[in-house]
């Protein structure tokens, strides 16, 4: 399991790329501890940066690569902890196949004098 930490200004994203394993019926979920509402987590289907167009599908059984983006949330300040975890949903009993834990710092702006 990796462990990564980061820090984020309210408002700034950040992008999380991890592989799936969708043709096996694998899924990544995630679960937000700590300062539930310091961040906010989404999955896009998007391009990502520096991509001009969204790719091909993938072949049947090729892995997928899903982005999320996390995004620090006003007004800072906050610490929270994402846990991503793969699994299978119609075995919930069965320990993950993987797991990525982001630890998110969303650091408070202060005025400009």
């Amino acid at each position: 399991m990796e462990v990564r930490s980061i820090a984020l200004a309210p408002g700034e994203p950040y992008e999380l790329r991890l592989t799936g394993r969708g043709a096996r019926g694998y899924v990544w979920t995630w679960q937000v501890t700590g300062d539930t509402d310091a961040v906010t987590v989404t999955v896009t289907e998007a391009p990502a940066a520096g991509r001009a167009e969204v790719p091909a599908p993938p072949l049947p059984g090729a892995p997928v690569e899903r982005t999320y983006v996390v995004r620090g949330r006003p007004p800072g300040g906050g610490r929270a902890r994402i846990r991503f975890a793969q699994v299978r949903p119609p075995y919930p009993d069965e320990a993950p196949y993987d797991e990525f834990v982001l630890e998110v710092e969303v650091v408070a702006v202060t005025g400009a004098t």
